[in-house]
């Protein structure tokens, strides 16, 4: 099956390639797929997308006018994916539900310690041959209590590895996972901003999560938390964690997303002046750490993204509506 692959970077054709042992037609382009873009799938039967791909019903409606019949998408989110739009169209839609929980569990923490421990700034200093402590101060995670947005595998891998340190977890998700019994305890989520040191996210974006994190939420939170994203970036209502930020409401931040990353992460823009006047004013603080997307980027969550892609794209070409992971 003959499939443009968007957003292609060497990593995801170095993954690809053994997984799909040349069984499907890969045509990598480094574009994004977006209205202007989706042409070039023309003569194509799938489309294979990333995260900040746009399959808006602009690009979808030229997708299914070109000949596109599937959309594998090489992530775990669909939120930028218009699912009524492609059910108009005629054209499946898979994704990759779980690769690695673990990968972006794991980053996460690495965020929590760097941002404690000021690893990011102690790293400049001692290359400037300051030995300095001042404004390294840190504090024990044992013993402090973290709250868990999202409960799913990567939710109750990043749960574990906190109770580990020793800390009280707490938890809120609408469905209650069995496999945090005896590690976490299952909270309103009133309950957990307002007893939460460290807060971190693992829910997806629905509307109804959408700037879960905003003004009034934040009002609820203790002075001084430390807020961790490593699901979505519209999860946070940036401006209002600036001003958290500025009031010392919010004493720590750490990013793998943010909401308009979508022409920002996954780029080499250091040649070029940054537009955004919201990120630029993020970077401003020695408190927040931020990453561009890179939670998933694992050896082995890039071998199941091409594996569970691979599949998705033999099921469809079977006609099989059974073993793959489909979303439309």
């Amino acid at each position: 099956m003959k499939t443009a692959v968007f957003s292609a970077k060497p990593y995801d054709k170095e993954h690809l390639e053994p997984a799909n042992q040349s069984r499907h037609e890969l045509v990598y382009f480094e574009a994004h797929l977006n209205p202007q873009t989706a042409v070039l799938a023309k003569g194509f039967d799938a489309v294979c997308c990333f995260v900040n791909d746009t399959l808006d019903a602009e690009t979808i409606a030229t997708l299914g006018s070109v000949g596109v019949r599937m959309i594998a998408m090489r992530c775990a989110g669909f939120n930028n994916v218009d699912l009524d739009a492609a059910r108009q169209a005629g054209i499946r839609v898979a994704r990759v539900p779980e690769y690695s929980p673990y990968a972006v569990a794991e980053h996460a923490v690495a965020l929590i310690l760097d941002l404690n421990r000021n690893i990011h700034r102690a790293y400049n200093r001692v290359r400037e041959n300051d030995y300095s402590l001042s404004g390294l101060l840190g504090f024990d995670l044992h013993g402090k209590t973290v709250g868990v947005i999202g409960t799913g595998k990567i939710g109750v891998a990043f749960a574990r590895i906190m109770a580990g340190f020793g800390c009280r977890v707490l938890a809120s998700d609408p469905f209650e996972n069995p496999a945090l019994q005896g590690v976490a305890e299952y909270v309103e989520l009133d309950c957990l901003f307002r007893e939460a040191d460290i807060i971190s996210l693992h829910c997806p974006l629905l509307p109804q999560t959408h700037h879960l994190i905003n003004a009034e939420t934040i009002s609820q939170m203790k002075r001084g938390v430390m807020i961790i994203n490593t699901s979505r970036g519209g999860l946070i209502d940036t401006p209002a964690v600036i001003d958290g930020l500025k009031s010392e409401q919010v004493g720590y931040l750490g990013l793998d997303v943010y909401e308009e990353e979508a022409e920002l992460f996954f780029e080499d823009y250091s040649n070029v002046l940054l537009q955004d006047d919201v990120f630029a004013r993020l970077l401003t603080f020695p408190n927040v750490v931020i990453t561009g997307h890179q939670a998933f980027f694992t050896q082995e969550a890039l071998s199941a993204i091409a594996e569970v892609t691979v599949k998705n794209l033999n099921a469809f070409e079977k006609g099989d509506t059974q073993s793959g992971e489909w979303v439309a």
